[in-house]
């Protein structure tokens, strides 16, 4: 699914259940935030001509976090374009090793237990999930401060789902890039609505929880989540809603 304008100046990629956006500068230059699926490939290159752009306008890709979901085309961006992939520094390892991940609770007994995301998890391995080349050589992105890319985002570190995760926020367009630090389909409980992921990719649930206090103090009016629906009923509703949710 490539859906233009899913908020000003940003345009979702949406592929085997994962999102990754596009987000135009002030001179039309592009940031890639998330970096998705293998798969998501030939979807990238339809966004840049129906945008009317070259892949030489693609200067950054921004990862929310380092999981093999999020990291699929990076490096390939990377060669293709020139691109300065950046990460939280606490993501570094895991950029390069998108595998090997904490988490709390053992990811075979999902699909027993929740036998709905079994056609997510499928798709998933169909897009590339079982093999997703790791990208090494981040450069540092640091909480609190604004990402000189285009789109100018704010870094919100959001710790919980990994250690180093870290939210985008664009205040000029009251628009949140959440990553996974809240989404509104779990993938690995087929669950919508605002919440945290399962205890199968997440590896501090509770601190997951907290980390919704950092999200909700943006007052974003949209939120665009790495799984999911994008939310428009406000950051602070849909931190409300994913506490009361809560692990699973």
């Amino acid at each position: 699914m490539l859906e233009l304008d899913v908020a000003d100046g940003v345009h979702r990629l949406g592929h085997a259940y994962v999102n990754c956006y596009l987000v135009e500068g002030t001179s039309g230059d592009l940031t890639l935030v998330d970096a998705g699926l293998p798969g998501v490939w030939p979807m990238l290159g339809q966004a840049l001509r129906a945008l009317g752009r070259t892949p030489l306008d693609l200067r950054a890709v921004v990862l929310t976090h380092a999981h093999f979901d999020h990291v699929g085309v990076a490096g390939r961006v990377r060669e293709r374009t020139g691109a300065t992939v950046w990460a939280h520094p606490q993501e570094t390892y895991l950029a390069a090793h998108p595998y090997r991940y904490a988490h709390e609770n053992s990811r075979s007994l999902y699909p027993l237990r929740y036998p709905r995301s079994v056609p997510i998890l499928v798709a998933m391995a169909r897009a590339g999930a079982l093999r997703v080349p790791g990208v090494r050589d981040t450069s540092r992105i640091t909480p609190g401060t604004t990402l000189d890319v285009p789109g100018q985002p704010v870094v919100v570190f959001s710790a919980g789902h990994t250690f180093g995760h870290c939210a985008l926020h664009l205040p000029d367009r009251d628009v949140l890039l959440t990553g996974d630090a809240l989404v509104t389909l779990d993938p690995y409980t087929a669950a919508t609505g605002p919440r945290t992921v399962a205890g199968a990719a997440t590896a501090d649930a509770p601190l997951a929880l907290r980390s919704l206090d950092a999200l909700a103090a943006t007052g974003a009016h949209t939120l665009l989540p790495g799984h999911g629906e994008p939310w428009t009923d406000g950051a602070e509703a849909a931190a409300d809603l994913a506490r009361a949710a809560g692990p699973s």
